[in-house]
């Protein structure tokens, strides 16, 4: 049809000939998508700055025709020395071409676009042409400084000679940062490059660099500081590339230590400079508490130097205090606090970054992966309402924006915005928050405000059916939203990324397939079908029964993945993704327990379709089996056990695994109570029936089949657990009071005054998130236990 229309000379508005262009390209014609672009057409093409160039350009890199690839990019650079895209594929183009060994025709041009450079020699020349040009102009630019360390890597890594005629690397560099050293992009054009530095020189090379910033000249024993906004951005600058070199790492901890408190004294004069920054602006030294802080951390992580990370926290309090806008602060006060175990401050930071749209998928995980970790239930429910909010609002906006994009012609973005709607609905994380959510809400109320059967239904949840798309999760997790400055050995790689997806996943397939499990229960009930009744129901459908099975065979699969996973020890960097729970869920004996139980759903089913009679070794596995979830929980009770907030002599431990694992103690007496409250579902009219035969028979003494008793003991023992830890959690909240009353501080003699100040904001925050973890924890389990008295075979 479109066709029809150019062939008629119909089309005349850009948007035709976007659309046009875009047909061919999915059609993958890209020569007559080419044509268009260069022919008559391509004219219509205004509206976007270079959209004729780029177009062409894109058809050519997928035609493999990279003579014009290069002849095209050298002419736009020629135009604009500082379109660092085109340098980029100068060079792409310029090696593939030495690779294929072309050469330029006899006669006539080199390619459709002009001359083509097809050697090393033509490129060298390029870029000292355009550095000659660019010594001439009035504002330096970037791009060929740039371009000429690049062109250096690219012939490094090929082991050409060549690289020797665009200068010495360190001092290209070094040239660089007196040019730009004072701009907050020099160190992030610089960090691609210091792969070219010796080792050897890093040392030389810092202080070459420190040599030239203009620093005032110091009382005797004192730091020389920066006289001006320009001269602290450029010593700022030198800071984070000793960080990323290395030189930092090499230090011990005393060392570590004076370099805290050097950059914070800097950190503390550079607040001079913003006076009259506003609220809303970034302070100007804010970098220097940053690098502190990280310094810390290494402490910390290290060494396990736990005042090294109240320290962490103390100066990120002040830096926020200082500066309330800067994201980073927040981002750090985030990870650390949940690192300690405490949530609730952590809410109201996630709040104030204020996230947009797309933000609350890349870096909500900051928040959800923790949100039902440490006991805050409400806050976890509220956390995580919020992250399903967008997700759900998107599948709405999304088709509103596809019709608003066709009806004003924007047709190329319509593949986009189908791409992003996509992108979302696999999300990994939105298939995370759904799931915990949907288990959140049955450890809150299932059995408590509403029975289990309502609580699964008003989700429409069915253990047959499996609703995340599993071959097309997409992980669109932010991971170096956090700033970082450590060398590449120590920042997260491709194999992290790879690593944490594959954890993260083993992780949710076994809260899939628990919640699968959990929502079997009801539609098991008690079976009034004939003993030995068959396997299969005249429509041909499995019974439920076969389900539970089936999905314990896969939850089997998924925790096997998991202990293999966990068996590689894999360390992430402190500031890449966060290990998912998997690690506490095994650790704490949840899993054991979970497993176990859903088990035991499948012997009881089997006694309920047997009958008491000639079921004796069904009776025999089934006290087996609840004398082995006795002592499982009793394991998992143990390791509750000890405090959350140790003191000693003005210092402080935590233990955040406590809380963890006295979260996984509720969610796994939840179980037990809906397993529970299926067993008696069927025990129940056993005995009812047994005594009912006895006194027409009037056999007083007649023994009462082994199971009911097994069932009672069993009962019994979970009532003793259940209340041993609600006085434990009585025994947390009465510490955690007294600690607050004898109004704790940090003996530390390296902090200031002001800094103690801020390092009690931190403990009182910290101590009040136990507290409040603490009573939620304890305020479900009494629940849980009312539920668990009310079993009485």
């Amino acid at each position: 049809m479109v066709e029809k229309m150019v062939k008629e000379d119909k089309i005349e508005a850009e948007a035709e000939v976007e659309l046009y262009y875009m047909i061919l390209e999915r059609l993958e014609k890209y020569q007559e998508a080419l044509d268009v672009v260069r022919g008559k057409l391509g004219d219509k093409l205004t509206s976007a700055l270079q959209s004729r160039e780029n177009k062409c350009m894109e058809m050519y890199r997928k035609l493999g025709k990279w003579p014009e690839c290069n002849a095209l990019s050298r002419k736009l650079l020629l135009k604009n020395p500082d379109d660092w895209q085109f340098y980029m594929i100068y060079f792409d183009s310029l090696f593939q071409l030495i690779g294929m060994a072309w050469t330029p025709p006899a006669e006539g041009e080199h390619s459709l676009e002009g001359e083509v450079h097809h050697s090393v020699e033509q490129a060298v020349a390029f870029i000292e042409q355009r550095l000659i040009q660019e010594s001439n102009s009035a504002r330096p630019l970037r791009g060929p400084y740039l371009a000429q360390l690049e062109l250096i890597s690219r012939l490094r890594h090929r082991g050409y000679s060549e690289e020797h005629r665009l200068g010495n690397p360190e001092e290209l560099m070094f040239q660089y940062f007196k040019m730009f050293g004072d701009k907050p992009c020099c160190f992030t054009d610089l960090k691609v490059f210091v792969d070219l530095l010796p080792s050897a020189q890093y040392t030389k090379f810092i202080n070459q660099l420190l040599g030239v910033i203009p620093l005032s000249a110091p009382p005797e024993g004192r730091l020389a500081l920066p006289a001006s906004i320009k001269a602290l951005q450029q010593h700022l600058c030198v800071m984070q590339l000793t960080r990323l070199l290395g030189l930092f790492h090499t230090m011990d901890t005393a060392q570590k230590l004076a370099a805290v408190q050097d950059l914070m004294l800097r950190y503390r004069h550079g607040l001079d400079f913003g006076k009259s920054c506003l609220k809303t602006e970034l302070q100007f030294s804010d970098y220097y508490c940053l690098l502190a802080v990280h310094l810390l951390l290494d402490i910390w992580l290290e060494a396990g130097d736990e005042p090294a990370v109240w320290q962490c926290l103390t100066l990120l309090e002040e830096g926020l205090a200082s500066s309330p806008s800067n994201a980073q602060f927040k981002l750090l006060l985030i990870r650390v606090y949940c690192m300690l175990g405490a949530f609730e401050p952590v809410v109201e930071l996630y709040s104030s970054l204020d996230a947009k749209h797309i933000q609350h998928d890349t870096i909500g995980y900051l928040l959800t992966r923790y949100a039902t970790a440490y006991g805050h239930y409400a806050a976890a429910s509220q956390s995580c309402n919020f992250a399903l909010r967008f997700f759900h609002s998107n599948q709405k906006d999304t088709s509103e924006y596809i019709i608003q994009a066709y009806k004003y012609g924007a047709f190329e973005k319509i593949p986009e915005f189908i791409a992003f709607r996509n992108r979302l609905n696999s999300s990994l994380h939105f298939a995370q928050v759904r799931t915990e959510r949907m288990l959140l809400d049955l450890l809150l109320e299932a059995n408590i405000s509403t029975s289990l059967e309502e609580s699964i239904k008003s989700m429409s949840l069915s253990p047959e059916e499996d609703d995340i798309s599993w071959n097309d999760l997409r992980d669109n997790r932010d991971l170096t939203v956090l700033f970082n400055w450590d060398p590449k050995d120590k920042s997260i790689s491709e194999e992290h990324r790879k690593l944490s997806l594959k954890e993260e996943t083993i992780w949710l397939q076994i809260r899939s397939l628990t919640l699968r499990l959990i929502s079997g229960l009801p539609a098991l009930g008690h079976s009034s079908q004939p003993k030995n009744w068959g396997k299969n129901s005249e429509n041909g459908v499995s019974p439920e029964i076969d389900t539970i099975r089936s999905l314990l065979r896969q939850l089997d699969d998924a925790v096997g993945s998991g202990r293999w996973f966990l068996e590689q020890n894999i360390q992430y960097p402190v500031l890449g993704p966060p290990s998912s729970r998997m690690a506490s869920f095994f650790d704490s004996g949840s899993c054991q327990s979970q497993t176990s139980l859903f088990y035991l759903v499948s012997e009881i089913y089997e006694l309920d379709t047997n009958g008491l009679e000639d079921s004796t070794a069904i009776q025999e596995r089934i006290g087996n089996c609840l004398k082995s979830l006795l002592e499982q929980l009793t394991d998992q009770v143990n390791k509750c056990k000890g405090d959350l907030l140790e003191v000693s002599e003005g210092s402080f431990k935590t233990h955040p695994n406590v809380l963890e694992n006295l979260v996984f103690f509720v969610e796994t007496i939840s179980i037990v109570s809906w397993v529970c409250s299926y067993s008696d579902a069927v025990l129940r009219p056993w005995k009812s029936s047994l005594q009912k035969k006895k006194k027409k028979k009037k056999e007083s003494t007649a023994a009462m089949p082994p199971v009911f008793t097994s069932f009672q003991d069993y009962i019994s023992g979970l009532q003793t657990l259940t209340s041993n830890v609600i006085d434990h959690i009585k025994g947390l909240e009465i510490n955690l009071t007294a600690l607050k009353l004898e109004e704790l501080y940090i003996d530390d003699n390296l902090l200031l005054q002001e800094e103690k100040k801020f390092t009690k904001t931190a403990l009182g925050k910290v101590q009040n998130s136990y507290q409040h973890a603490v009573q939620e924890i304890g305020d479900l389990l009494k629940k849980r236990l009312e539920t668990i008295k009310n079993l009485k075979v």
